[in-house]
């Protein structure tokens, strides 16, 4: 089994990983009770596993060599505890942006399209999902993730301060496309033709150059998808809605202890 491809993770940040989760696993563990089916450093690569690969419950258990109802025990279990352990490396937005300018995007993470949740069909993107908010530097590189759960049907200009990445971006000058147009926060967007008005040259000029720097963003978005429960390509999310919020901030932190640990 190679957890490097399984977890994205070096042999070193799997042991920093797991020292750090638990640390935590004190707070939820009671001693005594039958031996656990698998153990602990397993567990916990089994549940960055399926935030990773986002395999089914029941394939991982065959993988890992558990039941899917461990499986499900273990993730359930050790999701808030990895979001714990990671927390402390997600950086504030100008470590990474350094003096840039931040470029902003919203990006739809596919789910089901669960019947008691409103507003989860996105209709630019054409299927049910969450609306995250992303925040990348002039290289492309990711400088923050908006920690709330957003519904795909909103609007970015919506989603931006929802999420909660308006207020990491404080004070913060950043770049959106026209989703962003009149948004508190955002600094520069593209220029719109005005009715009847053919646009001018100079106008078209400029919004090339912000195209060419949104372009970046894609790069962040990429990096975030790369963890395919939150990617169209690895299937979707299946986990219950209601645990995404906090699978969203797990990720955050992992991928930013990957980059950093």
């Amino acid at each position: 089994m190679d957890l490097d491809v399984l977890t994205g993770l070096s042999s070193g940040q799997r042991l920093l990983l797991f020292t750090r989760c638990s640390e935590l696993l004190t707070d939820v563990t009671k001693p005594g009770g039958r031996p656990a089916a698998i153990g602990a450093y397993r567990s916990i690569m089994l549940v960055v596993c399926l935030m990773r690969c986002n395999i089914t419950q029941q394939v991982a258990g065959a993988v890992f060599g558990a039941s899917q109802s461990t499986v499900s025990r273990r993730w359930d279990l050790l999701r808030p505890i990895i979001r714990r352990a990671v927390a402390s490396f997600v950086p504030h937005p100008r470590e990474v942006l350094g003096g840039d300018t931040a470029l902003v995007d919203g990006t739809i993470t596919p789910t089901w399209d669960w019947k008691h949740v409103p507003d989860l069909f996105s209709a630019k993107a054409g299927y049910a999902g969450m609306n995250v908010q992303v925040a990348a530097n002039l290289g492309g590189r990711i400088a923050a993730v908006g920690p709330t759960a957003v519904h795909g049907a909103r609007h970015d200009a919506h989603a931006f301060a929802a999420s909660g990445l308006k207020q990491l971006l404080a004070d913060i000058p950043a770049i959106g496309d026209l989703g962003y147009v009149g948004v508190d926060g955002i600094t520069i967007v593209p220029i719109k033709r005005a009715p009847k008005c053919p646009i001018r040259d100079c106008d078209k000029e400029f919004n090339t150059e912000v195209a060419k720097l949104r372009a970046l963003n894609e790069q962040a978005v990429a990096t975030l998808k790369g963890w395919r429960m939150l990617s169209q390509e690895g299937g979707r999310y299946r986990p219950p809605i209601e645990k995404f919020e906090e699978t969203l901030q797990a990720i955050t932190g992992l991928l930013f202890f990957r980059a950093f640990a």
